[in-house]
Protein backbone atom coordinates (compact mmCIF):
# COMPACT_ATOMS: atom_id res chain seq x y z
CA UNK A 1 0.00 0.00 0.00
CA UNK A 2 1.15 2.98 -0.90
CA UNK A 3 0.82 6.64 1.28
CA UNK A 4 1.50 9.81 0.67
CA UNK A 5 1.81 13.13 2.66
CA UNK A 6 2.97 16.80 2.13
CA UNK A 7 5.08 18.10 4.52
CA UNK A 8 4.15 21.76 5.98
CA UNK A 9 6.63 23.65 8.33
CA UNK A 10 3.61 25.12 9.51
CA UNK A 11 1.47 22.67 11.12
CA UNK A 12 5.00 22.06 13.21
CA UNK A 13 6.06 25.39 14.68
CA UNK A 14 7.76 23.68 17.60
CA UNK A 15 10.14 21.78 15.61
CA UNK A 16 12.73 23.96 13.85
CA UNK A 17 13.92 21.20 11.49
CA UNK A 18 11.91 18.32 10.94
CA UNK A 19 13.44 14.76 9.62
CA UNK A 20 11.83 12.28 8.37
CA UNK A 21 11.82 9.75 11.21
CA UNK A 22 10.25 12.59 13.46
CA UNK A 23 7.82 13.25 10.44
CA UNK A 24 6.82 9.53 10.56
CA UNK A 25 6.14 9.36 14.10
CA UNK A 26 4.06 12.34 13.73
CA UNK A 27 1.83 10.49 11.17
CA UNK A 28 1.86 7.13 13.35
CA UNK A 29 4.44 4.80 12.53
CA UNK A 30 5.78 3.27 15.56
CA UNK A 31 9.46 2.31 15.41
CA UNK A 32 8.84 -1.14 14.49
CA UNK A 33 6.92 -0.12 12.07
CA UNK A 34 9.72 2.63 10.39
CA UNK A 35 12.05 -0.46 11.08
CA UNK A 36 10.13 -2.47 8.31
CA UNK A 37 10.26 0.41 5.87
CA UNK A 38 14.13 0.25 6.09
CA UNK A 39 14.54 -3.63 6.67
CA UNK A 40 11.67 -5.61 5.42
CA UNK A 41 10.88 -4.24 1.84
CA UNK A 42 9.34 -0.84 2.69
CA UNK A 43 10.56 2.53 1.52
CA UNK A 44 9.88 5.80 1.97
CA UNK A 45 10.78 8.99 -0.79
CA UNK A 46 10.52 12.38 -0.81
CA UNK A 47 9.74 14.09 -4.10
CA UNK A 48 11.03 10.78 -6.56
CA UNK A 49 13.77 9.90 -4.45
CA UNK A 50 14.37 7.60 -1.76
CA UNK A 51 15.47 8.78 1.23
CA UNK A 52 17.07 7.32 4.54
CA UNK A 53 14.84 8.32 8.14
CA UNK A 54 17.80 11.30 9.31
CA UNK A 55 16.56 13.38 5.23
CA UNK A 56 16.14 16.88 6.67
CA UNK A 57 12.68 17.92 5.15
CA UNK A 58 11.86 21.08 3.00
CA UNK A 59 8.36 22.79 3.19
CA UNK A 60 6.19 21.75 0.90
CA UNK A 61 7.94 18.39 0.38
CA UNK A 62 5.86 15.27 -0.82
CA UNK A 63 6.70 12.14 0.91
CA UNK A 64 5.36 8.55 -0.22
CA UNK A 65 5.32 5.17 1.80
CA UNK A 66 5.24 1.83 0.29
CA UNK A 67 4.39 -0.10 3.20
CA UNK A 68 6.40 -3.44 3.75
CA UNK A 69 4.35 -6.70 2.80
CA UNK A 70 2.70 -8.58 5.38
CA UNK A 71 2.60 -12.34 5.87
CA UNK A 72 -1.16 -13.95 6.10
CA UNK A 73 -0.57 -16.09 9.21
CA UNK A 74 -1.11 -20.00 8.69
CA UNK A 75 -3.29 -20.24 11.45
CA UNK A 76 -6.48 -18.76 9.85
CA UNK A 77 -7.40 -21.15 7.00
CA UNK A 78 -8.82 -19.86 4.37
CA UNK A 79 -12.86 -19.58 3.75
CA UNK A 80 -14.96 -18.96 0.42
CA UNK A 81 -18.44 -18.85 2.18
CA UNK A 82 -20.10 -15.19 1.73
CA UNK A 83 -19.77 -12.14 4.07
CA UNK A 84 -22.12 -8.77 4.07
CA UNK A 85 -19.77 -6.17 3.17
CA UNK A 86 -21.22 -2.69 4.27
CA UNK A 87 -18.04 -0.63 3.81
CA UNK A 88 -14.72 -1.34 2.37
CA UNK A 89 -11.50 0.97 1.09
CA UNK A 90 -8.07 0.47 0.86
CA UNK A 91 -7.23 0.75 4.55
CA UNK A 92 -10.45 -0.87 6.16
CA UNK A 93 -12.79 -3.40 5.62
CA UNK A 94 -16.10 -3.34 7.79
CA UNK A 95 -18.70 -6.42 7.94
CA UNK A 96 -22.27 -7.11 8.93
CA UNK A 97 -21.48 -10.60 11.02
CA UNK A 98 -24.43 -12.82 11.17
CA UNK A 99 -25.39 -14.42 14.88
CA UNK A 100 -23.76 -17.74 15.36
CA UNK A 101 -20.67 -16.87 13.77
CA UNK A 102 -17.55 -16.71 15.64
CA UNK A 103 -15.41 -13.41 14.95
CA UNK A 104 -11.75 -15.59 15.42
CA UNK A 105 -10.78 -18.93 15.29
CA UNK A 106 -10.83 -20.99 18.22
CA UNK A 107 -10.28 -24.58 19.65
CA UNK A 108 -13.92 -25.36 19.69
CA UNK A 109 -14.22 -23.06 16.01
CA UNK A 110 -11.40 -23.72 14.16
CA UNK A 111 -11.99 -23.08 10.60
CA UNK A 112 -15.79 -21.30 9.84
CA UNK A 113 -15.70 -18.17 11.66
CA UNK A 114 -15.65 -14.27 10.20
CA UNK A 115 -12.06 -14.00 10.10
CA UNK A 116 -11.83 -17.24 7.84
CA UNK A 117 -14.36 -15.94 5.76
CA UNK A 118 -12.63 -12.19 5.37
CA UNK A 119 -9.12 -14.22 4.55
CA UNK A 120 -11.08 -15.64 1.62
CA UNK A 121 -13.09 -12.34 0.51
CA UNK A 122 -9.70 -11.03 0.26
CA UNK A 123 -8.36 -13.40 -1.60
CA UNK A 124 -10.99 -13.85 -4.29
CA UNK A 125 -10.50 -9.94 -4.59
CA UNK A 126 -7.01 -9.64 -5.04
CA UNK A 127 -6.08 -7.72 -2.34
CA UNK A 128 -2.07 -6.86 -1.26
CA UNK A 129 -2.36 -8.89 1.54
CA UNK A 130 -3.96 -11.40 3.08
CA UNK A 131 -3.49 -10.78 6.71
CA UNK A 132 -6.31 -10.20 9.05
CA UNK A 133 -6.47 -7.42 11.58
CA UNK A 134 -9.51 -7.47 13.18
CA UNK A 135 -10.13 -4.06 15.00
CA UNK A 136 -13.44 -5.16 17.01
CA UNK A 137 -14.96 -7.98 17.27
CA UNK A 138 -18.20 -9.79 18.88
CA UNK A 139 -19.06 -12.34 20.73
CA UNK A 140 -20.19 -15.58 18.70
CA UNK A 141 -24.22 -15.07 18.99
CA UNK A 142 -24.33 -11.24 19.08
CA UNK A 143 -24.62 -10.11 15.12
CA UNK A 144 -23.30 -6.48 13.62
CA UNK A 145 -20.43 -4.56 12.81
CA UNK A 146 -17.15 -5.92 12.51
CA UNK A 147 -14.20 -3.56 11.53
CA UNK A 148 -10.88 -4.84 9.94
CA UNK A 149 -8.18 -3.15 9.04
CA UNK A 150 -5.83 -4.36 6.21
CA UNK A 151 -2.83 -4.03 7.22
CA UNK A 152 -0.98 -3.12 10.76
CA UNK A 153 -0.34 0.20 10.10
CA UNK A 154 -4.11 1.09 9.78
CA UNK A 155 -4.54 -1.24 12.84
CA UNK A 156 -2.24 1.23 14.95
CA UNK A 157 -4.38 4.06 14.15
CA UNK A 158 -7.78 2.28 14.61
CA UNK A 159 -6.61 0.29 18.29
CA UNK A 160 -5.27 4.26 19.34
CA UNK A 161 -8.58 5.71 17.92
CA UNK A 162 -10.70 3.13 20.19
CA UNK A 163 -8.25 4.15 22.93
CA UNK A 164 -9.07 7.73 23.19
CA UNK A 165 -12.92 7.16 22.54
CA UNK A 166 -13.10 8.27 18.70
CA UNK A 167 -14.27 5.14 17.87
CA UNK A 168 -17.68 4.34 18.55
CA UNK A 169 -19.67 1.81 19.01
CA UNK A 170 -23.63 1.78 19.42
CA UNK A 171 -25.56 -1.44 20.57
CA UNK A 172 -29.53 -2.72 20.40
CA UNK A 173 -30.43 -4.62 22.73
CA UNK A 174 -33.82 -6.52 23.82
CA UNK A 175 -33.50 -6.49 27.68
CA UNK A 176 -36.35 -7.91 30.19
CA UNK A 177 -38.23 -6.20 32.45
CA UNK A 178 -39.11 -2.37 32.70
CA UNK A 179 -36.18 0.17 33.37
CA UNK A 180 -36.07 2.55 35.79
CA UNK A 181 -33.95 5.24 34.93
CA UNK A 182 -34.66 5.20 31.52
CA UNK A 183 -30.83 6.37 30.51
CA UNK A 184 -27.83 6.59 32.43
CA UNK A 185 -24.49 5.25 32.70
CA UNK A 186 -23.57 1.96 34.38
CA UNK A 187 -20.30 1.95 35.82
CA UNK A 188 -19.68 -1.31 37.58
CA UNK A 189 -16.43 -3.69 37.55
CA UNK A 190 -16.32 -6.67 35.74
CA UNK A 191 -14.03 -9.74 36.30
CA UNK A 192 -14.07 -13.61 35.40
CA UNK A 193 -17.22 -15.27 37.44
CA UNK A 194 -14.43 -18.25 37.62
CA UNK A 195 -11.04 -18.91 36.92
CA UNK A 196 -11.52 -20.37 33.53
CA UNK A 197 -15.52 -19.84 32.29
CA UNK A 198 -16.40 -17.77 29.74
CA UNK A 199 -19.18 -16.09 32.00
CA UNK A 200 -18.23 -12.94 33.84
CA UNK A 201 -19.68 -10.90 36.69
CA UNK A 202 -19.52 -7.53 38.60
CA UNK A 203 -17.77 -7.81 41.62
CA UNK A 204 -15.27 -4.92 43.39
CA UNK A 205 -12.21 -6.75 42.40
CA UNK A 206 -13.07 -6.29 38.75
CA UNK A 207 -11.72 -4.79 36.16
CA UNK A 208 -12.90 -0.43 35.76
CA UNK A 209 -16.28 -0.96 32.90
CA UNK A 210 -18.16 1.69 31.98
CA UNK A 211 -21.69 1.24 29.28
CA UNK A 212 -24.18 3.85 28.41
CA UNK A 213 -27.83 3.49 28.11
CA UNK A 214 -30.75 4.45 26.25
CA UNK A 215 -34.32 3.02 26.80
CA UNK A 216 -35.78 3.48 23.14
CA UNK A 217 -38.79 1.64 23.10
CA UNK A 218 -40.40 0.00 26.68
CA UNK A 219 -42.64 -2.90 26.39
CA UNK A 220 -44.68 -4.47 28.79
CA UNK A 221 -41.80 -7.70 29.88
CA UNK A 222 -38.72 -5.99 28.62
CA UNK A 223 -37.59 -3.35 26.73
CA UNK A 224 -35.83 -1.85 23.31
CA UNK A 225 -32.19 -0.31 24.35
CA UNK A 226 -29.61 1.63 22.96
CA UNK A 227 -25.96 0.98 24.24
CA UNK A 228 -22.69 2.24 23.68
CA UNK A 229 -19.52 0.64 25.31
CA UNK A 230 -16.83 3.15 26.87
CA UNK A 231 -15.19 0.16 27.70
CA UNK A 232 -14.17 -3.34 26.00
CA UNK A 233 -14.51 -6.08 28.57
CA UNK A 234 -16.14 -9.38 27.70
CA UNK A 235 -20.13 -9.55 28.16
CA UNK A 236 -20.00 -5.98 28.92
CA UNK A 237 -23.21 -5.00 27.91
CA UNK A 238 -24.70 -8.36 28.62
CA UNK A 239 -23.04 -8.44 32.37
CA UNK A 240 -24.11 -4.55 33.34
CA UNK A 241 -27.60 -5.24 32.28
CA UNK A 242 -27.75 -8.36 33.98
CA UNK A 243 -26.68 -6.37 37.10
CA UNK A 244 -29.65 -4.14 36.96
CA UNK A 245 -32.03 -6.91 36.88
CA UNK A 246 -32.35 -6.64 32.76
CA UNK A 247 -30.92 -10.02 31.46
CA UNK A 248 -31.30 -10.27 27.38
CA UNK A 249 -33.51 -12.11 25.73
CA UNK A 250 -32.34 -15.21 24.64
CA UNK A 251 -29.36 -14.94 27.01
CA UNK A 252 -28.79 -18.42 28.76
CA UNK A 253 -25.42 -17.42 30.51
CA UNK A 254 -26.74 -14.68 32.18
CA UNK A 255 -30.30 -16.62 32.55
CA UNK A 256 -32.37 -14.64 30.73
CA UNK A 257 -35.60 -15.35 29.38
CA UNK A 258 -35.58 -18.22 26.26
CA UNK A 259 -38.15 -18.64 23.76
CA UNK A 260 -38.34 -20.41 20.34
CA UNK A 261 -37.63 -16.91 18.75
CA UNK A 262 -35.30 -16.28 21.48
CA UNK A 263 -32.45 -18.54 21.68
CA UNK A 264 -29.27 -16.29 21.63
CA UNK A 265 -28.63 -12.72 23.57
CA UNK A 266 -30.56 -10.41 21.57
CA UNK A 267 -28.08 -8.16 21.02
CA UNK A 268 -26.85 -6.44 17.93
CA UNK A 269 -24.12 -3.67 16.93
CA UNK A 270 -26.46 -1.38 14.73
CA UNK A 271 -23.94 1.37 14.38
CA UNK A 272 -20.14 2.22 14.18
CA UNK A 273 -18.25 5.87 13.99
CA UNK A 274 -14.68 6.20 13.07
CA UNK A 275 -11.82 8.72 11.68
CA UNK A 276 -10.50 6.86 8.66
CA UNK A 277 -6.96 6.91 9.98
CA UNK A 278 -5.71 8.05 6.46
CA UNK A 279 -7.86 10.21 5.38
CA UNK A 280 -8.90 11.50 8.76
CA UNK A 281 -12.72 11.93 7.27
CA UNK A 282 -15.12 10.72 9.89
CA UNK A 283 -17.07 7.84 8.30
CA UNK A 284 -20.80 6.18 10.01
CA UNK A 285 -21.97 3.05 9.73
CA UNK A 286 -25.38 0.98 10.38
CA UNK A 287 -26.42 -2.18 10.01
CA UNK A 288 -30.30 -3.16 9.75
CA UNK A 289 -31.44 -6.00 12.98
CA UNK A 290 -31.12 -9.61 11.42
CA UNK A 291 -34.40 -11.76 11.44
CA UNK A 292 -34.37 -13.36 14.49
CA UNK A 293 -34.31 -10.16 16.40
CA UNK A 294 -37.14 -8.79 14.71
CA UNK A 295 -39.05 -11.60 15.84
CA UNK A 296 -38.36 -11.30 19.31
CA UNK A 297 -39.01 -7.30 19.13
CA UNK A 298 -42.72 -8.30 17.53
CA UNK A 299 -43.31 -10.49 20.73
CA UNK A 300 -42.52 -8.18 23.12
CA UNK A 301 -44.89 -5.32 21.40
Amino acid sequence: MIIKWQYLASDFPEVPQMILQTFLKYKGLSKTQIARLKFAGGRVFVGHRQRYTDYPLRDGDIIRVILAPEKAADTISTSYLPIEVVYEDESLLVVNKPPHLPSIPSHSHPVDTLANRVKGYLELHQAESLAIHIVTRLDMDTSGLVIFAKNSFAHALLDEENAQHQLKKYYLALASGQFQPTSGLIDLPIRRREKHGMARMVAPDGKSSQTRYQVVQQYQTGALVRLRLLTGRTHQIRVHLTALGHPLFGDALYNGPISEVAQRQALHCAQVELIQPLTRQTIKLTAPLPADFVAIQQELA
